[in-house]
């Protein structure tokens, strides 16, 4: 059985995530980092788009990458940091970073088919300063599956 990482070791996951961002019209850096339940961690980097709209954020790529190997509702926890770009493309910066709603939305998919209320630590891209929440207070009556009349998968 896998060791489960420890909140600190899932924002060490973000920030080495972080620095694979492909970020060259914001120069903001953000890394996500998936907890599963049996203590695996995917992760994800935003990828911009020279059409801004089709930009990725780092949380979506990490959930779509859950998604891709099967493990779309094995997802208990999150953690993202972000900062802007150095010289030398490594995200900087103190101030955490929360996910944006399209993110929060994604998130909430995952956390109704796999019937959790993820945790979601915030961080920054340096530092030791991170704030947890559940996934329902950053997105309190979300819409989801089961408003759609999907049932989810009972964790474990």
């Amino acid at each position: 059985m896998t060791e489960i990482p420890s909140p600190a070791e899932l924002i060490a996951a973000a920030r080495a995530a972080a620095r694979h961002a492909h970020a060259p019209y914001s120069r903001f850096a953000v890394g996500a980092a998936l907890l599963l339940s049996d203590g695996t961690v995917m992760t994800g980097a935003n990828v911009e788009n020279a059409s801004y709209g089709l930009s990725l954020c780092a949380e979506t790529v990490a959930v779509a990458s859950a998604s891709a190997a099967g493990r779309l509702t094995d997802i208990v926890a999150v953690a993202v940091i972000g900062g802007v770009m150095d010289a030398h493309g490594i995200p900087i910066g103190t101030a955490t970073v929360n996910p944006c709603g399209r993110c929060r939305q994604v998130l909430n998919e995952a956390a109704q088919m796999g019937g959790r209320d993820l945790i979601v630590h915030c961080g920054a891209a340096e530092g030791d300063a991170v704030t947890s929440y559940r996934l329902s207070e950053l997105l309190p009556d979300a819409f989801g599956p089961a408003d759609l009349g999907i049932t989810p998968r009972p964790p474990g």
